[in-house]
C-alpha cells in the first residue's frame, strides 16, 4: 500500500502542490497527466459521484476531495482501499488548516515551503508517517519555529 503521487490543483486547474513516490511508466509528459487528471475530476457531478476515479491508468486509482476551491488528489493503487486515502487527505487538510489558521490558496502559493514541510512530515516515500494531528502540529510547530 503506497501513494504513488499527492497533487492539489486550485479551480482551473493550476498545480499548487505536488510530490511523486513513483515516477511515470509511460511516455506521457507530466504537465499532460495532470492536465488529463483535472479534466477527469473537474466534469465530475460532486453532489452525486463518488471521490474516487477507479482505473485513471492501468495501475492507478484516483481518489481525491475538495475543499472550497482546491482539490487534493492522491494518486493509489488499483488494489489499495480508496477510504482510507481519503481519510489522509482530510488529516492533510486539517494539518493545514490549523498549522496555517483556517487555510487558503493564497497560503499555499505565498508558503508553499511550509505546505511541503507539512506534506513531507506526514508522508514519506508515499507512506503516511504519523496520523495524530496533535503530533504533527507539535513537530511542525518546533520546525517552523527554527525558520
Amino acid at each position: 500500500m503506497a501513494i504513488q503521487f499527492i497533487i492539489c490543483l486550485n479551480k482551473q486547474g493550476t498545480v499548487r502542490l505536488v510530490r511523486w513516490y513513483e515516477q511515470l511508466d509511460s511516455n506521457e509528459d507530466t504537465q499532460r497527466y495532470i492536465s488529463n487528471m483535472y479534466r477527469l475530476i473537474s466534469a465530475r457531478d460532486h453532489k452525486n459521484q463518488s471521490n474516487f476515479i477507479e482505473s485513471f491508468t492501468d495501475k492507478t486509482k484516483l481518489v481525491y476531495k475538495r475543499y472550497a476551491g482546491l482539490y487534493f488528489i492522491m494518486g493509489i493503487d488499483l488494489a489499495d482501499e480508496e477510504s482510507i486515502y481519503l481519510s489522509n487527505i482530510h488529516l492533510f487538510v486539517e494539518v493545514l488548516d490549523s498549522f496555517f489558521g483556517n487555510v487558503c490558496e493564497l497560503d499555499i502559493v505565498f508558503n508553499f515551503y511550509k505546505a511541503y514541510m507539512v506534506m513531507d512530515e506526514m508522508f514519506i516515500g508515499g507512506e503516511l508517517q504519523e496520523m495524530s494531528k496533535d503530533v504533527l502540529l507539535e513537530r511542525l510547530g518546533n520546525m517552523d519555529r527554527l525558520d
